[in-house]
């Protein structure tokens, strides 16, 4: 055979051998996929759009287009000077008489009642007394049944929150507000609750991590360089509150920790203190429960990469003259910083969303955000505000993680 036969045989069985392995790629990622689809579309229904449809009521506003259409339209035009045209007056009214008796005129004023305290009581008292379709002068039959409606804030108040979207609920979940005249201002030290509120969780958050890392990095450390039984033994110690309720294991605490609790009668019984300390319904109960919960997630991470560190490490530095509190703080503690951001972070991030371990056993004064997001949804149903809220709180911990994440790396992050 020629040489150059042999040759465009060879590139020929190259090129065929080429097309088979791709095309056994394809096959191989195919499969995967096909595999890992119910999951995706499981996580994708039940998880991630659930989740985005209840972020999307902090900005949602369509009630008011929906109960009120011919008043938003009325209204479109108005300079916002003094009350509108009589013809906005005669749309309000229609529209209330279309909506009847039906719940939908109190879910009407609940919403404007966020925006203008006593609105509610302004929308039910003129759905109960609507003028006659046929009286010709209805503004004045409406200001006679509601004086409210003679006034121009009423009104600016209602073209305010009649768009599609709205900052509003935003704006409440930072303590400001948009006044009759479109400026945003701080609301009155009164009401100013959810910027304290967050510094309270970032704050209760961050002790527990470093109470956890404090407690847990010594723990780790020891399973790391145990023998491996009794690394296993202490390995399910550490587990062993995953098989326990949170809500039990929050309860059990409020037995513990109450004055004449098991803990204080024993501090009183060694001599340590006279009176019972108060150690529940406080921030103290918060800590001691919460490290307890969380703990484990912070030795986990810890232990799965310490004990992949190699003691010769520290042999080596102590046959080279460092005292063990240097090798500590010049080689082991470098290596075990993946384990301990990744630690870190999972506990802080499973701490800012904390609601019924503070609910239980802290007082007034050490209920989280995510207290007040429960409050919003289940009891006032403020879906819009507690979905500010959760999304302002989600902000808020991508915006760590990003600045932790540009600070250690972000590969340090990862559990592994």
């Amino acid at each position: 055979m020629p040489p150059n036969s042999a040759a465009l045989l060879a590139g020929g069985v190259d090129a065929g051998l080429a097309r088979q392995v791709r095309r056994a790629e394809r096959r191989r990622l195919f499969g995967m996929l096909a595999l890992m689809a119910p999951s995706v579309v499981f996580v994708a229904l039940l998880f991630a759009v659930p989740i985005a449809l209840f972020l999307f009521r902090s900005i949602d506003n369509s009630e008011i287009r929906t109960y009120l259409p011919r008043t938003v339209e009325a209204m479109a035009a108005w300079d916002g000077q003094e009350t509108p045209p009589a013809p906005a007056f005669g749309a309000l009214a229609g529209d209330l008489r279309a909506l009847g008796d039906s719940s939908a005129v109190s879910l009407l004023g609940r919403r404007l009642n966020y925006a203008m305290p006593g609105y509610r009581a302004l929308i039910l008292r003129t759905a109960r007394n609507l003028p006659d379709p046929a009286t010709t002068d209805i503004r004045a039959a409406m200001i006679a049944a509601a004086p409210q409606w003679g006034e121009a804030a009423p009104w600016a108040i209602l073209k305010q929150q009649s768009g599609s979207l709205t900052s509003f609920y935003l704006l409440a979940a930072l303590d400001l507000e948009r006044g009759v005249d479109g400026a945003i201002h701080r609301v009155a030290d009164d009401r100013a609750l959810f910027v304290g509120l967050y510094g309270r969780t970032l704050l209760v958050s961050l002790g527990t991590t470093l109470i956890c890392l404090v407690l847990g990095f010594p723990v780790a450390a020891v399973m790391a360089q145990a023998k491996p039984a009794t690394a296993s033994w202490l390995l399910m110690l550490v587990l062993i509150p995953f098989w326990t309720s949170l809500l039990v294991r929050t309860t059990a605490w409020v037995i513990l920790l109450q004055n004449q609790g098991p803990v204080n009668k024993l501090l009183q019984w060694l001599g340590l203190i006279e009176q019972p300390l108060a150690l529940i319904f406080n921030r103290t109960g918060v800590f001691i429960a919460m490290v307890h919960v969380l703990l484990p997630y912070m030795i986990l991470p810890l232990y799965s990469v310490m004990k992949g560190i190699s003691p010769t490490h520290l042999r080596a530095a102590a046959s080279l003259g460092a005292r063990p509190l240097r090798a500590f703080r010049t080689i082991y503690l470098p290596l075990t910083a993946p384990g301990i951001a990744a630690g870190a972070t999972l506990v802080f991030v499973l701490s800012v969303g904390f609601y019924v371990t503070p609910a239980l056993v802290g007082g007034p004064g050490d209920q989280m955000i995510g207290y007040f997001i429960a409050y919003l949804t289940n009891s006032a149903v403020n879906w819009g505000l507690a979905s500010a809220l959760g999304a302002l709180l989600l902000l808020l911990v991508v915006l760590l993680y990003a600045a932790l994440g540009r600070l250690v790396g972000f590969e340090r992050l990862r559990v592994r």
